[in-house]
């Protein structure tokens, strides 16, 4: 018998009814790409139901595995539909179908169970004030008792149950969880992990998982009538008497937004140093929202409680705090048991989190959603910093633990301690060194291999493991040790010098949470422990003294292939994943071709809902032509000016217009202020800018979308890649046409750009030889590309729903190209035309415009 999933031709799950043509064809990929195992990159337009069609086609397919494994349970057996000679396979047969169907069911009940539980505890505290527990007040550092053992090393603190043996220990365990029974067992499924770049982007989650019509799931071995012998038939589910069917979803989120501590996050600089540090208290110093281990049930009542009902990461704050427990450990208890995980990109794409979180990829399926930042993601995830402060006071810190404790150490410890003194003093007088050089020489960067930065170090240092003193750091957890101990002497030399306990108690708490210097430390180490060709190192002088470190990751697809290699299926979906070719080449030319699928949908507008024009010149005649060695041109600027006027006359309601950068808005602001363009676009429409201060975003859309409102339309000039062009909702009048000046290519004078180009330059030389002479290497593609994406998500921002229209304008010659207009996203460039002249452009945008107003 196969037990090969095929697509199904309807999704019943879906809400609406009938699904468009383009989703049921992309819910039917998605899920024949989950059971072949493949990698597929999906292009879905905002307005197609891009959330909802994924959930739809992945759940589905979960759903589908999870009667396909009990089959595969029957066949073990020896199972088959037709059986009908065999009697003893019918009872063993029989005998599973009850056994798994109660499991469910009994399953099914205490979920419920928790959600009845929740609901007496909202009605409950909504019937009282809630009182916040009281906290214990930290003694001063004087009334403290001694103890050193605090900072030693993990491995090197006595444990009194060192001298038990493994078997006593797990008895002690055992008894310390409580006696739930054998259906409190950790049950493990596959599971969905679905990421996303920000909290309020898996925010908008649930709400789409609560519309999927999901029914309770019946095997397709229906059990054959009874035997004789009186056996009690498979369990038979009454439709009235059936606890209503959830997807068991958890959230998985930050201390930043989970933590229920308030005392903690008033007082702590850094929320995750404070918070392991407090896990290591005893006694009523311990987190009070964490259960000990002889309260384990509180903490397994609340995780029921977390996959009774989908929760988003708000909904899980307020239950932690109406359970009094925390949720940021009651999320990672749910992770085993749940269905669907949500989680931000850093928790899915950082190997450490994903192991202190417990989450194992093996063959589950991974789905990264506005995937079009993926890329930039993970070079910056795996990008890290260290100033020549920081590595000098790490050095100190490290020189004054290990002589304060050189006798209480053991071997092994005070073997990688040395290590680590010698290559932090060898790295501090080599950084120093360049430091004096680069002042002398007036060069404020300079870029090395990795293999470089070890050869200025000296044979010694350079001889390090450090995997070792890397792998020794993590374990032994003696960054937060050193730093401990540093901040304990401190305090008492505050003491020493008679200070008031006042500003002892400031200098405590200013320090309790904050991120230990050793572990910036760390984090640049373990960079260094990568292939040399996949980063560089980056010296650059700060000012007069300072210098900044950076290692710098070039290539981001061995920080992917870990999530790719143990994910039965990876899924990118975008709205704008064009060029879909460069997503291939950076992340996957190390996968084999046949096991990468691509799907764009088409949107679903009608074709006469979208306006795509390049504009190539402009009123006077000249071209539009945006090079950067333009963009100061006055006589150039004014003429854009005049273009943008002629089409403020005509368009209707919000327009909004991108430019490449800062620089070149305010250049033309200062210059249309003087030429009174400024004041000719106000006699039109409210004339806003996009401000620099993220603070003030708000409040400048407000005022947009309050004059587009009130029927005086509006006029916006922001920035592309800034705070207007990716996140925020365009929709209706507030952009019903939208215009991109010039090409917004990143600067090529950026060293780190300059090795990135070069990299990817000889990585393709590597795998496919030399380009011909006029042929575009790798390097020049992705140039192109970084500049094409930036384009496709501002453009992407107008056209909203389905029922949306918009006039979308590229003013710059170069557009016209077949290279680059090849790079748009498939459903813009198939209606994009090319105006020869302005005039031409005015009549198509009026044409355009009066179409839209009779209808």
């Amino acid at each position: 018998m196969s037990l090969e999933l095929h697509a199904p031709d309807a999704f019943p799950a879906f809400p609406y009814s009938p699904p468009y043509g383009t989703q049921i064809d992309l819910m039917r990929h998605l899920y024949e790409s989950i059971e072949q195992k493949k990698v597929t990159i999906v292009e879905s337009p905002t307005g197609t139901g891009k959330t909802l069609t994924l959930l739809c086609a992945s759940l589905t397919w979960l759903a589908d595995e999870h009667n396909r494994a009990r089959k595969g349970k029957m066949v073990a057996l020896g199972a088959r539909p037709d059986d009908e000679e065999d009697w003893v396979a019918k009872q063993a047969r029989e005998q599973l179908v009850r056994e798994l169907d109660d499991q469910e069911q009994r399953y099914r009940e205490r979920l419920a169970a928790a959600r009845r539980r929740e609901e007496e505890l909202k009605r409950k505290l909504n019937a009282r004030v809630v009182k916040r527990p009281r906290t214990t007040i930290s003694q001063s550092a004087s009334q403290t008792e001694e103890n050193e053992d605090e900072f030693l090393p993990e491995d090197d603190v006595q444990d009194p149950e060192d001298n038990l043996s493994p078997a006593v220990k797990a008895l002690m365990a055992k008894l310390a969880r409580g006696s739930r029974g054998e259906e409190e067992e950790e049950l493990t499924c596959t599971k969905i992990y679905y990421a996303s770049r920000t909290h309020s982007q898996l925010t908008q989650l649930v709400p789409e998982l609560q519309r999927l019509k999901f029914d309770v799931k019946v095997t397709d071995f229906e059990p054959s009538p009874p035997h004789k012998l009186g056996k009690r038939p498979a369990l038979a589910l009454e439709a009235d008497s059936t606890p209503p069917q959830f997807t068991r979803t958890v959230a998985l989120g930050s201390r930043k937004q989970l933590c229920i501590n308030d005392s903690l996050r008033a007082r702590s600089t850094d929320l995750d140093e404070a918070c392991r540090t407090l896990l290591e208290e005893k006694g009523d110093k311990r987190c009070q929202f964490l259960p000990s281990l002889d309260e384990e049930d509180k903490m397994l009542e609340f995780r029921d409680a977390i996959l009774a009902a989908p929760k988003d990461i708000e909904d899980l704050a307020k239950a932690g705090r109406m359970h009094e427990v925390c949720p940021y450990f009651g999320s990672r208890r749910a992770i085993k048991q749940a269905e669907l995980v949500t989680l931000p990109y850093n928790l899915l794409l950082q190997p450490s989190a994903r192991e202190a979180l417990g989450i194992d990829l093996t063959d589950q399926i991974v789905i990264v959603d506005e995937a079009h930042n993926l890329i930039s993601t993970l070079l910056s995830l795996l990008t890290h910093r260290l100033s020549l402060g920081i590595l000098s006071l790490s050095f100190t810190q490290v020189c004054i633990y290990v002589t304060k404790f050189r006798n209480r150490l053991s071997h092994a410890n005070m073997l990688q301690l040395k290590r680590l003194v010698t290559f932090l003093d060898a790295l501090k007088k080599a950084v120093t060194a360049w430091k004096e050089t680069a002042k002398t020489n007036k060069e404020k960067t300079q870029i090395l291999t990795v293999i470089d930065l070890l050869a200025l170090l000296g044979p010694k240092a350079a001889a390090i493991n450090l995997l070792e003193v890397v792998k020794y750091l993590k374990s032994s957890k003696v960054a937060r040790k050193i730093a401990n101990y540093s901040d304990k002497q401190a305090e008492k030399n505050a003491i020493a010098d008679r200070k008031g306990s006042n500003d002892v108690h400031k200098a405590r708490r200013s320090n309790r949470g904050a991120i230990p210097p050793l572990h910036r430390v760390e984090e640049f180490l373990t960079s260094l422990t990568a292939i040399n060709e996949d980063g560089r190192v980056c010296l650059t002088l700060v000012g007069e003294d300072e210098v900044e470190v950076k290692y710098q990751l070039l290539n981001p697809a061995p920080g992917f292939m870990d999530v790719v290699e143990s994910a039965r299926s990876v899924v990118l979906a975008g709205g704008t994943m064009s060029p879909i070719t460069d997503v291939i080449s950076q992340l996957f030319s190390g996968i084999p071709r046949e096991r990468i699928s691509t799907f764009s949908c088409g949107h679903i507008i009608p074709s006469s809902n979208l306006l795509g024009m390049v504009v190539t010149k402009g009123p006077s005649g000249q071209d539009l032509h945006f090079k950067a060695d333009r963009q100061n041109n006055k006589a150039i600027i004014i003429d854009l000016g005049q273009t943008i006027a002629n089409i403020v006359n005509i368009a209707p309601s919000g327009f909004i217009v991108f430019f490449p950068s800062y620089q070149f808005l305010n250049t033309a602001k200062e210059i249309w202020k003087g030429s009174g363009h400024l004041e000719r676009f106000g006699k039109k429409k409210p004339v806003f800018f996009e401000p620099t201060e993220s603070t003030s975003v708000d409040s400048v859309m407000a005022e947009y979308a309050a004059s587009v409102r009130a029927g005086k339309g509006a006029l916006l000039f922001a920035v592309i890649g800034a705070k207007l062009s990716e996140g925020l909702n365009f929709a209706d009048d507030l952009a019903r046409c939208v215009a991109v000046v010039g090409l917004p290519f990143p600067n090529l004078g950026s060293p780190e750009l300059q090795e990135r180009m070069k990299y990817v330059k000889r990585l393709d030389e590597k795998m496919n030889g030399t380009k011909r002479p006029g042929q575009k290497d790798a390097a020049a593609e992705l140039f192109e590309n970084m500049c094409m994406n930036a384009v496709n998500q501002s453009i992407g921002r107008a056209i909203r729903h389905k029922d949306d229209w918009a006039a979308l304008i590229l003013l710059d010659k170069r557009y016209a190209g077949g290279a680059i207009r090849g790079k748009l996203p498939g459903w813009i460039a198939k209606e994009v035309t090319v105006a020869s002249t302005f005039g031409q452009a005015v009549q198509g945008l009026g044409a355009f415009f009066r179409a839209r107003r009779e209808k």
